[in-house]
């Protein structure tokens, strides 16, 4: 008896790549997804060809190679090259052309636009599939590092401990040098004198940027707080997701919080999918200004409440423990005595370079005599409470989500199970580009990816292949009726100035 033998490594086999591909693998998805975009229409770099010149590899050749790669966990534009000459899926899927590992970078560089409009495309071809509805998305970051170390990033603190340092360092070598000259000891002041000279550049740079922080790899990474408290330069990635399929469909990314971001996500939504009625977002998006600006572009928002600082130092006397009057714009605190306005509204400034809101005051001159004052308030004025401009939509936001507790819950099942996919799996926890666009790009090329592999998952695979090749088909009817309507064109100048064709419809059509 012996181990299980394989076969002659020179045996010459008769067998196509075709045969080596099953039948039903991902990879034949993704070769039929790019095959039936008109890629021309996103603006891919290199698709018209020059008339000399080598001639460049097609867009659609290294669209399927990304999608490839980023469902495979494959992303480094060396191991995308290596996997051109030793997968089969990959060798079959690019009819085993091998592009260098440069082209495949610059593929991903130059086209971020591109990537974007591909993904907003799929989407509507979603909607047209009646695979998203908009009746309810739920909104939700996640972050993700930056080709930008954490040295690379100077806040003003950081900035001026260098500074200091380096004159300490500075006043010791001019120490030195007066007391004997050493060409060692003159070498490494002026080497401190321009270290200085450039930590005064970036202090001027902060200064300029108003931002606080500055990074000098990419300019749009941020300090971002990670999981545990740890703090890496990255960014805060936005992301929506439809609830009927959890399919996505809208990405952004600004801020190194989630605080402004609910509105713009919602109209990114809005403009990718035509309609939304409610929107799912943990504590993170709730502010009044955010969802006074949903409320007026009429969608419901579900944004799980926030506690006043109150609760915390005393429950009982807390915000949430004074009782509003809406009809007599009062308060009564808990020892059951109103609390009036002078109806002014006060502008209150925040730190931190966040907008000014305003508010109202009520108070009583009851907290002067009140036994519960002590409890209630260190104020030597007394108690004095105040009502945001937009405490009526917070209330409203408020009330639905604690009348509708099971619908709010709804939202880790619609947004979260992403995240785990693209970070757990697929190892998108960091980014190979650098800037705001290029990083994007990247995004919108995992999102299409996602939702692709989605699609696998919710039809069977000869329902879906079906539905893309009629996709195509529907295409290139509209595009023959195009050509038809050049063709009568082009007839009637040439009855006119009797013009010879230089192309024939099926020319055009399969150039």
């Amino acid at each position: 008896m012996q181990h299980i033998q394989g076969d002659n490594r020179n045996q010459i086999q008769m067998i196509s790549l075709e045969q080596m591909v099953e039948p039903e693998s991902l990879v034949r998805i993704i070769d039929a997804f790019i095959d039936m975009l008109d890629l021309e229409q996103f603006g891919f770099s290199y698709f018209k060809l020059n008339k000399e010149g080598r001639p460049p590899f097609h867009p659609a050749t290294l669209m399927k190679l990304y999608l490839y790669g980023y469902q495979n966990s494959i992303r480094s534009c060396r191991k995308l090259e290596n996997a051109c000459k030793a997968n089969i899926e990959v060798m079959w899927l690019l009819h085993q052309q091998k592009p260098h590992y440069k082209t495949i970078a610059n593929f991903r560089k130059y086209n971020a636009k591109a990537f974007k409009g591909v993904f907003r495309y799929f989407v509507a071809i979603l909607k047209d599939w009646q695979l998203i509805d908009g009746k309810t998305i739920a909104i939700d970051s996640f972050k993700t590092r930056a080709q930008n170390s954490l040295k690379n990033n100077f806040n003003a603190r950081k900035v001026k401990r260098h500074i200091d340092y380096i004159d300490n360092k500075i006043a010791e070598y001019e120490q030195a040098l007066d007391n004997e000259f050493n060409q060692e000891t003159k070498t490494k002041l002026e080497y401190n004198h321009q270290k200085k000279e450039n930590y005064l550049q970036i202090n001027q740079q902060l200064k300029e940027s108003g931002d606080g922080q500055i990074s000098t790899t990419d300019p749009d990474a941020k300090a971002v707080v990670f999981q545990r408290n740890s703090v890496k330069i990255g960014y805060n990635v936005q992301a929506a997701s439809d609830s009927k399929y959890k399919l996505l469909i809208a990405a952004d990314t600004g801020d190194v919080n989630d605080t402004k971001a609910l509105t713009v996500m919602v109209e990114k939504s809005v403009e990718n999918i035509g309609q939304v009625k409610q929107v799912l977002a943990d504590k993170g998006y709730h502010s009044g200004r955010e969802l006074k600006a949903c409320q007026e572009l009429g969608v419901a928002t579900f944004v799980s409440p926030k506690e006043s600082s109150s609760v915390k130092k005393n429950p009982d006397f807390a915000m949430e423990a004074f009782k509003y009057d809406n009809q007599a714009d009062t308060y009564t605190c808990p020892a059951n005595v109103v609390m009036l306005t002078n109806g002014r509204f006060y502008n209150k400034k925040l730190n931190n370079g966040r907008k000014s809101y305003q508010v109202k005051h009520y108070k009583t001159k009851a907290c002067k005599t009140c036994t519960l004052r002590v409890q209630c308030t260190t104020n030597k004025m007394g108690r004095i409470i105040e009502r945001t401009e937009y405490q009526q939509y917070i209330t409203e936001n408020n009330d639905r989500v604690n009348q509708n507790p099971e619908y709010y819950r709804e939202r880790q099942q619609i947004i979260e199970h992403q995240f785990g996919t693209l970070k757990r799996h697929w190892h998108f926890d960091y980014v190979l580009t650098t800037g705001k666009e290029n990083v994007m790009g990247e995004v919108y090329l995992a999102f299409t990816t996602y939702n692709l592999r989605r699609l696998a998952s919710i039809f069977d695979f000869k329902t879906l292949m079906s539905k893309m090749k009629a996709h195509f088909g529907n295409f290139l009817t509209v595009l023959s009726s195009l050509f038809n309507k050049i063709e009568a064109f082009v007839s009637q100048l040439q009855k006119r100035w009797v013009l010879k064709p230089l192309f024939s419809k099926n020319e055009l059509l399969f150039m």
